[in-house]
């Protein structure tokens, strides 16, 4: 289980919907029950990881908020907005 985990998963999901996979960048917060999981990617990237009506970011939020459940954490994902 584990923080790092939470991280992999997302960063595995998040490469496979970017273009610009080197800018990509995970981190995770580890707050008692609840931990964090942030995700940056390059500006012109953005649009596609939240896609179309907010689908991919969704998709992602899905599985990271699963993957807690199996450990009895509550998982969130969120975006850091560069601009």
């Amino acid at each position: 289980g584990g923080v790092t985990s939470y991280r992999d998963l997302a960063r595995v999901i998040a490469d496979r919907i970017v273009s610009n996979v080197a800018s990509v960048t995970v981190e995770a917060r580890p707050g008692g029950a609840r931990t964090s999981v942030t995700l940056h990617v390059a500006d012109e990237d953005m649009g596609k990881l939240i896609g179309k009506t907010g689908r991919n970011i969704e998709a992602i939020r899905a599985v990271v908020r699963a993957a807690g459940l199996r450990h009895h954490q509550r998982v969130q994902v969120e975006l850091k907005d560069l601009r």
